[in-house]
């Protein structure tokens, strides 16, 4: 017991959720059919979450990511406003690509070192990362879990679902962007909140500053304007430590992302062949960080755990309550109504249950109703810490680092940012029919 209260507490609720679902079989409240095609369906997307968690934390490891911030941050030129763009593309990138949770566990990181470097308060990058790791979540299959069970429903290939959902992603990151800029970002917004948090953070983990920058631009720990200029110092380049690691990885990415765009090749297969590409330049090259702490064991967990809780609901009640308040109306309206009652319940519960239980509810043939659903639940979820796995990791990310984001103006800021975001995304996938 005293070992189980030690772990973290995702650990715990990841815990808690695989031993519900198992009781629930074990019990005879889910029975085997129904939990054996769950386990089915899951099977392919769990090896996926696996295997593309590895190659990213591998990616982190290489530098690939500090490489491509130092530049992003140089190439603003000094500039918040280009800066400010920069950060948008680099996080709407990175989740449309790699998927929300490599944004929320590793981007956060970077941009917070990236804010001490440059001297800016860290909370606007924070936001932006967290934000864009739930809003620019709806173009791939690959960039949400969620992503991957409609885009099975609906019969849809990678770039299937890019083809129908362009719209609604545009929509979303443009409402996003002008959310940022306008809570965060602005000349007056941006504020010095997290800034001495950070710097102490900082002085005390140097090795979160990342090794190898160099130049006048590059800032020591804890070196943070609190000002409000229109300017900022960029940071000095940085230079990978290994830079055959560096090629490695970059290259298993960018061999992952035309696998998936433009080959036929299933997501857990060339996720699984580059996580395999990165982890044997790693054996050649530094097999020190090969751990099994790489492989995300929680994730892993909470998964199956939370299908088996999420059938044996359905199974007594929640999929007749569900169906009712979304209904089967496959109009404006009722894609309307099917993105707000996925996105005000992901808030209360978490987005992925709340997705798996609404798809149930929506009848087979009304695609369209499906995915308002989808826009609900991946860009609705960002009023509570809770309401995405992505956002709790950014958070504890963020507490590691000793920023703080008040609850309460991250809650007030997100409702502002769900209602608006998932409004115009609808409105564009109801206009792109």
């Amino acid at each position: 017991m005293r070992v189980f209260l030690r772990l973290h507490v995702l650990d715990r609720v990841a815990i808690g959720l695989l031993v519900a679902g198992l009781l629930c079989v074990a019990t005879g409240w889910l029975p085997t059919g129904p939990a054996s095609d769950a386990m089915n369906r899951i099977a392919p997307l769990l090896a996926f979450l696996g295997t593309v968690i590895v190659l990213a934390e591998l990616t982190s490891r290489a530098e690939v990511f500090d490489v491509v911030a130092a530049r992003v941050a140089r190439a603003g030129r000094g500039s918040y406003p280009l800066l400010f763009l920069l950060c948008v593309a680099f996080a709407s990138v990175t989740t449309i690509a790699l998927n929300l949770d490599t944004t929320a566990v590793l981007l956060t990181p970077v941009v917070l070192a990236l804010a001490t470097r440059i001297g800016i308060a860290p909370v606007p990058l924070a936001m932006t990362t967290v934000w864009l790791a739930n809003t620019a979540s709806l173009l791939l299959p690959v960039s949400n879990l969620t992503n991957l069970l409609a885009a099975n429903r609906v019969a849809l290939s990678p770039l299937g679902l890019a083809g129908r959902m362009w719209a609604p992603q545009l929509a979303a990151v443009v409402v996003t962007m002008g959310c940022l800029w306008m809570f965060f970002w602005r000349r007056g917004k941006r504020g010095t909140e997290g800034v001495p948090d950070l710097a102490d953070a900082l002085a005390d983990r140097p090795d979160r500053i990342g090794a190898g920058a160099s130049g006048p631009g590059a800032a020591r720990a804890g070196d943070v304007r609190t000002d409000r200029a229109d300017r900022y110092r960029p940071p000095g380049v940085h230079r990978p430590a290994d830079r055959v690691l560096f090629r490695a990885c970059a290259l298993a990415c960018g061999g992952f992302l035309i696998a998936i765009l433009v080959a036929d090749v299933p997501l857990w297969m060339a996720s699984a062949t580059a996580a395999a590409v990165a982890v044997a330049a790693f054996g050649v090259r530094d097999r020190s960080e090969l751990r099994l702490s790489l492989i995300p064991w929680r994730l892993l967990m909470m998964v199956p755990g939370m299908f088996l809780v999420v059938e044996t609901v359905n199974a007594h009640g929640l999929h007749d309550v569900l169906a009712s308040a979304i209904g089967d109306d496959g109009g404006t309206l009722g894609l309307l109504r099917a993105a707000a009652v996925g996105g005000g319940l992901s808030n209360v519960l978490n987005n992925l249950p709340v997705y798996l239980a609404g798809e149930a509810a929506v009848p087979v043939a009304n695609h369209d109703q499906l995915l308002a659903l989808l826009v609900g639940t991946n860009a609705g979820p960002v009023i509570t810490p809770w309401a995405s796995l992505a956002t709790l990791l950014w958070y504890e990310r963020c507490h590691a680092y000793g920023v703080r984001v008040p609850v309460r103006r991250l809650m007030g800021t997100g409702a502002v940012l769900a209602a608006s975001a998932v409004l115009a995304s609808v409105t564009a996938l109801a206009l792109t029919r």
